[in-house]
């Protein structure tokens, strides 16, 4: 399909929502196996808690050494380029998975082929989220940056929320191995739909920041991104255990309200950063944010958590689009995708150091201590937007794709 054919679909919500696929698919094979292969490396390997965490994690600290590179890359070579890339690590990555089921009875071998798989599909993650969001930002255009960021992590929460189960399902079905092939078709699936997909040609090198300029753009909303990504560790990390410490039932309540409310709000409120401002938006639902996490400190029964649980979701729901329109408003599109790739290694940076460090604070505390630790943590983000806000206004000329 010719480049220009983009402008077909600049614009279009369709375009949008084909690449929104791209992004379930992705993460929907890293839910996958997020329920089950701590199953797996104890039970059939028979691995202890650092071997998990050690594997588990390696998909993180690929993800987050890729970051630069995948948004590099979609700005040189094309967004869709990157997305395909992404696409076909994830199935790579699965076919590692299932050659490591050939040496069950050589468990560290087989373990070093499941860490091998977890990086794979860590590097995919990077490419797949980052190509996705400079391709629909270069077919909807810069002034819908805010809704183009908001739609596609969407997407990310809703495979996450959904693959969980359905892992869970092909595990007890398929063990490990249904787990591997539906890594595989799902990616090999997707590609189907994404190569009918206009392409957009690569920005023209004039203009493109340097590495320090769009990093001198992009840090002071990473900054603010990062601490209020520690509401969202904080409900991942220790949202079930606080129920279950508690003797609540329904220990998945907490994140399920969070990824509902938040979901909801991105489908109903996507559109305000890029009408009001990102960081106003910010600034406002922050606040929202911190107060859900106090409402959990505060709660003695299961719905007051979960209400908080959904506070938090609700805020952090337009916070980081929000800052992400902030973080991309002022660079030309060829440095979108780089600026994107750097926005997203603060929330990597949070979530790999900001959930360990809050687990300290929960052993020498108690569990309940760390929601309201995050809320201070996640109202500085209150006053990062208000420097923001402060900023000269965004010049009409960066709006266009540049394409």
């Amino acid at each position: 399909m010719p480049p220009n054919s983009a402008q077909n679909e600049r614009g279009s919500p369709l375009a949008l929502l084909k690449i929104m696929a791209a992004v379930f698919a992705g993460f929907l094979v890293i839910g996958f196996a997020l329920p089950v292969l701590p199953l797996h490396l104890h039970d059939a390997l028979g691995f202890g808690p650092f071997a998990v965490g050690l594997i588990t994690g390696s998909q993180f600290v690929a993800s987050l050494f890729s970051r630069i590179g995948a948004g590099s890359y979609a700005d040189n070579r094309g967004s869709k380029r990157a997305v395909i890339v992404g696409l076909v690590a994830a199935a790579l990555a699965g076919a590692v998975y299932l050659a490591s089921l050939a040496f069950l009875e050589r468990p560290v071998a087989s373990a070093a082929l499941l860490l091998i798989g977890r990086a794979v599909l860590g590097a995919a993650e990077s490419f797949v989220i980052t190509g996705s969001i400079a391709w629909g930002l270069a077919l909807l255009g810069g002034q819908h940056s805010g809704k183009v960021i908001a739609w596609v992590g969407m997407a990310m929460f809703a495979a996450l929320a959904f693959g969980a189960p359905v892992g869970s399902a092909l595990f007890a079905a398929g063990g490990f191995f249904a787990i591997s092939i539906a890594t595989i078709m799902v990616p090999v699936a997707t590609l189907l739909l994404i190569l009918q997909l206009p392409g957009v040609v690569p920005a023209a090198g004039a203009g493109r920041h340097s590495f320090l300029s769009v990093a001198g753009a992009v840090w002071l909303p990473g900054l603010g991104a990062a601490l209020s990504s520690t509401g969202y560790g904080v409900i991942l990390t220790f949202g079930a255990l606080h129920f279950a410490d508690r003797g609540w039932h329904f220990v998945w309540l907490p994140f399920t309200a969070y990824a509902g409310a938040l979901i909801l709000a991105r489908v109903c409120l996507g559109h305000l950063p890029d009408k009001l401002g990102g960081a106003l938006i910010a600034a406002i639902f922050v606040l929202v944010e911190a107060s859900g996490l106090v409402v959990i400190w505060l709660a003695r029964e299961p719905l007051s958590a979960a209400l908080g649980a959904g506070l938090t979701g609700l805020g952090y729901s337009l916070v980081y689009p929000g800052l992400g329109a902030e973080a991309v408003g002022k660079l030309p599109a060829n440095s979108r995708g780089l600026a994107m790739g750097l926005y997203t290694v603060f929330l990597d940076v949070a979530l790999g150091f900001g959930s360990p460090a809050l687990g300290l604070i929960a052993a020498s505390t108690g569990l309940s201590t760390v929601f309201l630790v995050s809320a201070g943590m996640v109202s500085c983000t209150f006053v990062i937007a208000l420097v923001l806000l402060r900023r000269p206004p965004r010049r009409a000329s960066i709006y266009s794709c540049g394409q």
